[in-house]
């Protein structure tokens, strides 16, 4: 998944150190059987715990509900999380639960057989109500994981400069509106230059958006599909409406920072972006005046489709502490942990009304219909699809962006090129 790389990384590889706010003052260990008030110390392993707020909200509701268990987070580099599960699961570790951060790598989890089933609370009343939740179902219709939250794209955009250009503010876009509307908004030169939008140098801000509203196969080889939203993209550049993709990859540009400093008009990015502009707007870090719109679409299409990605929580096979861990795990992803997560600006696989009323009751979120609007897309679908080619996959075509939108290569070579080695290099 590429969506947390805006977050600080934590200073240490794995960290151990209990949350202030979960300890019970009880004895640690495993529950006595048959005592279901036994104290238990429950492990969770996690990314960059300071600055990825759901987590201990989460952990200090369910110690809340549940005081004889305690949440020891196994806290590991966002950089190296991926690898550092796969090693830890590989060699034997008892961590109770798996945060699972990406679909791609539950899928190597799962086929090995590293995860205890979660089938009985996915296809729960509650569990068949979970935004994202068909990505976690194996080919033997069972499930290891449960989404506790659920991203996808949407279109963010500075009121204040619309309003300054004379420009009504984004609705029901095409690509080729939001092409124009992105050069129109686009003012002044050299270090004082103010872009009309900022598309980050994820190869999804393209490849991922084009196969979702064109229901194009992004491991099937043929990457035709990706023609017309390649020269969008291209033609934003090349009207200088963006920072230009070398700038931006040379410069390590952060899309939070081009958007808190008013150095762009409209941002298409995820909704997991919202919660940091919540925070980062009560701590005085920016003032920017924001809302969200639909993601634009193709023209002739009907309804809003986006993409996006869940992340879900998961049980070791080797757990030392299963039932409490299961039990965590269902919390997080059902009615009560969907409104600690909305609570705090993260969007929750549980998306209800309720969660909903929630999520825009909270201070500082716009709430425009526009924005509301563009919390109910017609369609999300999954940002990369699962296979044992994925991975391979995944690494060439953002390989062939990365020479696309440099252009080192033109857009049917590259794309020819794509097709090409996923045929050669993964059978």
């Amino acid at each position: 998944m590429e969506r947390r790389k805006f977050l600080t990384l934590a200073a240490a590889a794995v960290a151990a150190a209990p949350l202030a706010a979960c300890s019970s003052g009880k004895s640690s260990g495993s529950a006595k059987a048959g005592d279901d008030n036994a104290p238990v110390e429950l492990t969770v392993s996690v990314w960059s715990l300071a600055s990825t707020p759901e987590f201990q909200a989460l952990f200090d509701a369910f110690h809340q509900a549940n005081p004889n268990i305690t949440i020891k987070p196994v806290d590991i580099l966002a950089a190296d999380y991926e690898t550092k599960i796969t090693t830890m699961l590989a060699a034997g570790d008892t961590t109770d639960v798996i945060t699972v951060k990406n679909v791609i790598d539950y899928a190597g989890y799962a086929t090995r057989g590293q995860l205890r089933d979660l089938t009985s609370y996915a296809t729960s009343a509650d569990g068949a109500k979970l935004s994202g939740l068909d990505s976690y179902k194996e080919k033997d219709g069972k499930y290891f994981a449960l989404p506790y939250r659920q991203d996808f794209w949407v279109l963010y955009y500075n009121k204040k400069m619309f309003d300054a250009a004379g420009k009504q503010y984004p609705s029901n876009l095409t690509w080729d509106q939001y092409a124009e509307l992105a050069k129109a908004l686009t003012t002044g030169s050299g270090q004082s230059k103010v872009y009309g939008t900022y598309h980050h140098t994820w190869r999804s801000v393209v490849q991922a958006i084009s196969a979702a509203q064109t229901g194009g196969d992004l491991l099937g080889g043929d990457y035709s599909f990706f023609a017309d939203q390649y020269a969008t993209a291209l033609a934003v550049q090349d009207a200088g409406a963006t920072i230009d993709f070398s700038t931006a990859t040379t410069q390590k540009t952060g899309y939070a920072s081009v958007f808190e400093d008013k150095q762009a008009a409209m941002l298409p990015m995820g909704t997991w972006f919202i919660a940091k502009l919540l925070a980062d707007k009560k701590a005085g870090k920016t003032d920017v005046d924001w809302a969200i719109a639909p993601m634009p679409q193709r023209p002739g299409g009907s309804g809003v489709t986006t993409f996006g990605s869940p992340t879900a929580f998961a049980v070791n096979k080797k757990a030392k502490h299963a039932a409490a861990a299961e039990k965590f795990v269902q919390f997080a992803s059902g009615p009560e942990g969907a409104k600690v997560c909305a609570a705090i600006g993260v969007v929750p696989a549980l998306l209800t009304d309720e969660t909903r009323q929630t999520y825009f009751g909270l201070a500082g979120m716009p709430g425009d219909d526009g924005s509301k609007k563009a919390f109910k897309p017609d369609k999300v679908t999954l940002e990369m699809p699962v296979s044992d080619k994925t991975s391979k996959i995944d690494k060439i075509l953002t390989e062939e962006h990365q020479l696309v939108m440099t252009k080192q290569k033109s857009v049917d070579g590259g794309i020819k090129e794509m097709g090409s080695r996923v045929k050669n290099e993964t059978g």
